[in-house]
């Protein structure tokens, strides 16, 4: 395959639309990331930081990307997923896991998508084979209080969604989550619904609670436990009240393969852009399959380029759940600038063009800033 003789980045952020607790500001912030071969074909992609919830910021995305990623890929293969990897481990070394993964999807999903466009197949394709065209979509429900989260609900139907997360924990009482997922069930119960407490729980309030969640028509307890309570975890699981899924502590197959021997979880809600992209979400994918465990999909409030690898994710994995890829709600646009990667209701469409299959106006694509180039690169 041609090899990366140039890399741009660019910060650009979205404009949002509705409050959701992790964003500070009325934007949701990203970093894109072009890649150009020698035969001057480009792939892009896209990190998705949030402080809130993670350790990186834009800040730690853009430096790293300029002064450590883009030179340490410059002159590889896009095509050779697991080297770009080790380039990339080498300049930024892990700790307990992939050090800087939301930084490093960036450089992931543009060889995904570089290589795509050079064998001109859909990144669903180079992962096997879309499974799915469509992915369904799950509605989150975030709010103080139950007037609003009535408020929330209404528009979620009005808009054609059946199927909802439901954030709880922290700064919420265990009694008000009760009663939120009590409201939501209610109002669905036809609908595929489970909770994401973010890791906010104890390991005592999260055993008093999941009975209650599960009568309530509850399907699954997401992070309701710091990452690195491996006992707590051990002994939620085997209390068997509800489904307990990992999140936050999932950041590569190493861990995912120890958390399952030491029978921690029942399944995960995977984030493309948590664990470096997609090279190590299906190697996650492949260790649940392998072990009979459930994959659940869902992401970072992911624009365009994050969202559309995420949807060939969960297509080449045959997804069955709805997703909560709340994009869609949260950012202006339905969160991209690609009218006919636009969800429709609760539905996203699978893109079917080569690589990530998107095609980006010169407004979100333009102006960006070469890293790091050799001596032979194209111009831009």
């Amino acid at each position: 395959m041609a090899r990366i003789v140039r890399v741009d980045i660019k910060r650009h952020d979205y404009p949002l639309v509705g409050e959701f607790k992790f964003f500070k500001t009325p934007a949701r912030p990203s970093v894109l990331l072009r890649l150009t071969d020698e035969n001057g074909v480009q792939g892009f992609g896209q990190s998705v930081p949030i402080e809130t919830w993670t350790y990186e910021t834009v800040e730690s995305v853009e430096t790293t990307l300029r002064h450590y990623l883009a030179p340490a890929i410059l002159g590889a293969d896009p095509s050779d997923i697991a080297d770009i990897h080790a380039r990339m481990e080498r300049a930024i070394r892990p700790s307990f896991s992939v050090g800087q993964p939301l930084c490093k999807a960036a450089i992931d999903l543009a060889c995904h998508d570089l290589w795509g466009k050079q064998t001109r197949r859909a990144v669903s394709e180079l992962l096997g084979g879309a499974k799915r065209s469509h992915i369904k979509l799950s509605w989150t429900i975030n709010t103080p209080t139950l007037d609003a989260a009535e408020q929330r609900l209404t528009l979620a139907k009005a808009q054609g969604y059946t199927h909802f997360n439901i954030k709880v924990g922290s700064p919420q009482t265990p009694d008000y989550d009760l009663a939120l997922v009590r409201l939501v069930t209610r109002f669905a119960p036809d609908g595929f619904h489970w909770c994401d407490a973010n890791t906010s729980y104890s390991l005592d309030t999260a055993l008093a609670l999941a009975p209650k969640l599960a009568d309530a028509g509850l399907k699954a307890l997401e992070s309701p436990l710091p990452p690195n309570r491996l006992r707590d975890y051990q002994r939620l699981k085997r209390q068997g009240a509800l489904p307990i899924l990992m999140d936050e502590g999932i950041v590569s197959a190493v861990e995912t393969e120890e958390f399952i021997a030491l029978e921690m979880l029942d399944g995960i809600a995977m984030k493309v852009a948590r664990c470096g992209g997609l090279w190590q979400a299906w190697q996650i994918a492949r260790l649940l399959r392998e072990h009979g465990l459930t994959l659940f999909a869902s992401g970072l409030t992911d624009p365009e380029l994050s969202m559309a690898a995420s949807a060939h994710f969960f297509s080449a994995c045959g997804l069955d759940l709805p997703a909560a890829l709340n994009g869609p709600q949260y950012i202006a646009d339905r969160g991209t600038s690609d009218a006919s990667f636009r969800a429709v209701g609760d539905v996203l469409r699978v893109p079917t063009a080569s690589g990530l299959g998107l095609t980006l106006p010169a407004d979100v694509c333009g102006a960006m800033t070469p890293v790091t180039q050799s001596h032979d690169a194209l111009p831009p």
